[in-house]
């Protein structure tokens, strides 16, 4: 028979079968705490959005900035063509 002071292997199953739970026990709690955490992800996703948001309401009001000069420039091209044409007739009949 086997002695009774070396571990038999049914208590060494045991052991391992402990260890082996304690260590699950751990990578599950570690998985909770990481998933109870505010992922970065979606912090940098967050902040990309309020900066696409900017930059898309910066381009909409530069648009319409250009769109302004545009117009402005057209109109000052139109009256110097006329003034032009003043000058031109004018000299043309001194």
């Amino acid at each position: 028979m086997a002695d009774e002071t070396e571990p038999s292997v049914i208590d060494e199953a045991l052991a391992r079968l402990e260890a082996a739970v304690n260590r699950m026990d751990a990578v599950v709690q570690h998985r909770l705490d990481v998933a109870a955490q505010p992922d970065d992800r979606d912090a940098e996703l967050a902040l990309m959005d309020e900066d696409r948001a900017r930059l898309a309401a910066a381009l909409d009001a530069a648009s319409a900035r250009l769109a302004e000069v545009t117009a402005t420039t057209g109109e000052v091209g139109h009256r110097l063509d006329r003034a032009i044409e003043t000058v031109q007739d004018v000299l043309g009949r001194a």
